[in-house]
């Protein structure tokens, strides 16, 4: 299976890898305790105005703003939120009054209790009050029928909460893309389990469904196939049988003469896009489509395995999801943390920890060793410097494209 054509470059074949996405999928409601971290398929409209009517911004004395300077002011009765005063706050009046509780009609403005001298039932003004002062104006926070989050947008935290705010009880979302991980090798063992004196522990397939997870996918494991043509296709067609969105395989990408995947999945009807990437890590990467399934084999380090992960499965489970920001690399600038060498011929992906300097600059720091099956190395990665093909050597502190493995900083 030779192949003459040049390597692909990383931006192309991430273009052509969603060129295939066939998102956003369907949508789905779910409750807002559901909702975190997937993504918004509609525009969403406030149902209700926030706050629907004045609101105290502190603890105080509810009045007219003309008469704090005359005197003193009867009190006349209470607000407190929830449980609003149902008079009127007429001239040469008061009501004490508490945060988020409802302004009495009649009052525009809050005298706070730090500035306010009471006398049984009267209070003074100490300081001068203008009319709004302390006062949350009705709908300051939304309008009813403005729209407050955009589809294809990842839902945060405080996303569900707005929303919540709005009245939402659920909220529509993309279906989450079914995603199936299959590993291949001979040599691997589940942890924990029984193997033979040259076999090593399974871990890329971890790290990848990790990654399903944390980008909104909804994994199917298969677990490890052997490195047999049978094996691997009766894997492949029981994804297909599943009706996955996207497979993924792990290992067997390259031209060994056990690499059996990519012929595996040509058997089962792959049409092949490309299987080759102008990168390091990660040059055996195979990309094709099955029907609707999108494929994707990733390289069998581990490394290679997660640096492909997050340049392309986790960019193609954005797209499926709606989010197209969220499916274009985000690439930030630093500094370099020590000197760099020239780079060889391919782009590389190089592991570094950030920190921020004295100075208030993000640093970043490349590790020593770059081999790419070293998963304690990259445990403690927290970025990956971008080095273009040829690059020049540089020295540190000078400028450095970063993308982040991590939200630590």
């Amino acid at each position: 299976m030779a192949d003459k054509k040049p390597l692909l470059s990383v931006e192309d074949a991430l273009a052509a890898i969603l060129a295939n996405a066939s998102g956003p999928l369907d949508v789905e409601d779910v409750p807002l305790a559901a909702a975190f971290g997937r993504t918004l398929a509609r525009d969403l409209p406030a149902l209700r105005t926030q706050p629907p009517k004045p609101l105290s911004a502190m603890d105080g004395y509810a009045l007219r703003a003309e008469d704090a300077g005359k005197g003193a002011l009867n009190v006349i009765g209470e607000s407190s939120a929830g449980a609003g005063f149902a008079g009127v706050c007429g001239p040469g009046e008061a009501v004490r009054i508490f945060t988020g509780a409802p302004m009495p009609e009649g009052a525009d403005s809050v005298l706070i209790q730090e500035e306010a001298a009471r006398d049984g039932e009267n209070v003074a003004a100490r300081t001068k009050v203008t009319p709004g002062k302390n006062v949350r104006r009705a709908g300051i926070d939304f309008r009813e029928g403005e729209t407050i989050l955009r589809a294809g947008r990842r839902l945060s935290p405080a996303d569900v909460a707005l929303a919540a705010s709005a009245d939402h009880p659920t909220l529509p979302v993309a279906r989450a893309p079914r995603i199936a991980v299959l590993s291949t090798g001979d040599e691997l063992a589940p942890p924990g389990e029984p193997r033979g004196p040259d076999q090593i522990v399974a871990s890329n397939a971890y790290a990848v469904l990790g990654l399903i997870a944390a980008c909104g996918g909804a994994a199917l494991d298969l677990g490890v196939a052997p490195d047999q043509p049978e094996a691997i296709e009766a894997a492949i067609r029981k994804a297909l049988g599943a009706g996955v969105d996207v497979l993924v395989t792990i290992g067997g990408a390259s031209v060994g003469d056990r690499d059996f995947v990519r012929g595996a999945l040509e058997a089962e009807g792959m049409a092949l896009e490309f299987w080759k990437i102008n990168m390091k890590p990660g040059k055996p990467l195979i990309h094709g489509q099955i029907g609707k399934t999108v494929v994707l084999g990733l390289p069998g380090n581990p490394v290679s395995a997660v640096v492909c992960g997050e340049l392309f499965l986790k960019p193609l489970i954005r797209a499926l999801c709606g989010d197209a920001a969220g499916a274009a690399h985000r690439i930030e600038p630093a500094r370099a943390g020590a000197d760099m060498k020239p780079n060889g011929p391919r782009r590389e992906y190089v592991r570094a920890t950030l920190a921020w300097t004295e100075a208030g600059q993000l640093e970043a720091t490349p590790h020593k060793d770059q081999d790419s099956s070293l998963n304690s190395v990259l445990a403690r990665s927290q970025a990956l410097i971008l080095r273009d093909a040829q690059a020049p050597a540089l020295a540190k502190g000078e400028p450095v494209r970063i993308l982040r493995l991590t939200e630590s900083l």
